[in-house]
C-alpha cells in the first residue's frame, strides 16, 4: 500500500505492477458500497499477471482513506478523476462494481477523451434501494448487513453451503470494518443518483456490462436499456454474463471476470 494526499486527505491505494506492461492505459478498480480495495484482490492480481498496470483506492472513509464517505456519485466520479491527476495518468480505463459501477459511469461521462475503457460489473441505472434496507443501515445495521449478504451471492445449491458460508463471513466482516454509517451514506447515494443513461450518452469508449446469471440485485436483464444508450451514443457496448455468479462476482466467479476484463475491451 502507498499513502497519497488527495484534497486534503489521505488516500490508501494499493498498485499492481505487471512484470512486463503492455501500452494499454492503466485500470483503475472502484469497489462499491460498504467495501474497499480487498474486494478487488484477484481480479487486480490477474489483470496485472496479464500485463496491466492496475490501481486500487479505498473511497473516502473507506478501508485506510481517511475523512468521510463523499455523499453522492457524481462527486465520487470527480475525486475518481483527480486522483487520475494525482497518479499523472493522461488516460484510464474504469471498472467498478456495484455503487463503483455508478461512478465509473458518471466518471466516463464527465471525462470522455480521457477514458481508453469502461468496465460496469453489476450495474443497473438507476439503482434504487428498498426503503427497508435505507432504514435497516441507519438504524439497525446488523440486519442491513444480513440483507446484503442474503441476496449478494449465488444460492448455496450453486455455489456450495461451505463456500457461500465463507463468502458471507468475509463480506460481513468487510462491511462491519466500514461500519453502518459509511453503509447508509453509499447506499443513499446509489438510491438517488438518476443520471446514469445521460451520463452514458456522453460515454466514447468501448465499455463492458458484466452480469452475473443469478445476481438479485442488480440482474443482467436490467442493464439493457445501459447498453442501448451507450450504443445509440455510439459506444461498443458488450453484455457478458458469467454463469452461476450473483452479485459478488470478484469473489464468486474471479476467473471468468478477469478474462471478461482481459478481452477485446
Amino acid at each position: 500500500m502507498k499513502q497519497l494526499d488527495l484534497q486534503g486527505q489521505p488516500v490508501a491505494l494499493f498498485e499492481h505492477a505487471p512484470q512486463q506492461q503492455t501500452d494499454r492505459a492503466p485500470w483503475l478498480l472502484i469497489h462499491g458500497a460498504g467495501h474497499d480495495h480487498a474486494v478487488w484482490d484477484d481480479i487486480a492480481a490477474g489483470l496485472a499477471a496479464g500485463g496491466a498496470r492496475v490501481f486500487v483506492p479505498d473511497l473516502p472513509g473507506h478501508g485506510g482513506s481517511a475523512g468521510a464517505p463523499l455523499a453522492d456519485i457524481d462527486t465520487i466520479a470527480a475525486w475518481v478523476l483527480a486522483l487520475g491527476d494525482a497518479l499523472g495518468l493522461d488516460r484510464i480505463r474504469l471498472c467498478g462494481h456495484s455503487m463503483g459501477s455508478l461512478v465509473a459511469l458518471a466518471a466516463a461521462g464527465k471525462a470522455p477523451d480521457r477514458i481508453e475503457g469502461l468496465a460496469l460489473v453489476g450495474c443497473s441505472v438507476p439503482m434504487p434501494v428498498s426503503p427497508f434496507l435505507l432504514d435497516a443501515a441507519h438504524n439497525e445495521p446488523e440486519r442491513a448487513f444480513a440483507l446484503i449478504n442474503k441476496f449478494s451471492f449465488a444460492p448455496a445449491d450453486v455455489l456450495g453451503e461451505a463456500r457461500r458460508a465463507d463468502l458471507e463471513a468475509a463480506n460481513l466482516q468487510r462491511m462491519q470494518q466500514q461500519g453502518a454509517r459509511v453503509l447508509a451514506s453509499d447506499l443513499a447515494a446509489c438510491d438517488t443518483w438518476q443520471d446514469g443513461l445521460a451520463a452514458a450518452a456522453r460515454v466514447r469508449c468501448a465499455t463492458l456490462l458484466i452480469c452475473g446469471e443469478l445476481d438479485r440485485m442488480t440482474p443482467a436483464d436490467a442493464v439493457k436499456p445501459l447498453s442501448d444508450s451507450l450504443e445509440k451514443a455510439g459506444c461498443s457496448a458488450r453484455i457478458i454474463v458469467l454463469a452461476g455468479a450473483g452479485h459478488a462476482m470478484m469473489q464468486e466467479a474471479p476467473h471468468a471476470l478477469v478474462d471478461a476484463l482481459r478481452g477485446p475491451n
